[in-house]
């Protein structure tokens, strides 16, 4: 494996693509963002089709240890955020099983 694309190789790769300048796709990418925080955080899931979903889950507290010490600790119940990769994304990158 090579080097993860950078997020300047990723909007000139895309600007290219999609032949739009640069500035236009930055706007677009930042636009993208807010709108998948925005619906994530009112709706609990945003859905990019054909890439994958963000959905905000509850977490259960539970029992945990220290890995220093081994002393068990609480980890108190908290919301997180996960992303769960479509089915046709996850077999283009990994292939069929």
């Amino acid at each position: 494996m090579g080097k993860p694309m950078t997020k300047s190789q990723l909007y000139r790769e895309l600007a290219e693509n999609v032949e739009l300048p640069r500035k236009t796709v930055v706007a677009f990418m930042d636009e993208l963002t807010n709108i998948a925080m925005k619906e994530t955080k009112n709706n609990g899931v945003f859905t990019l089709p054909g890439f994958g979903k963000l959905r905000k889950v509850n977490r259960k507290a539970r029992m945990g240890r220290n890995p220093q010490t081994g002393e068990a600790i609480k980890i108190p119940a908290k919301t997180v955020v996960r992303f769960r990769v479509s089915k046709a994304c996850k077999e283009a990158a990994v292939g069929k099983k």
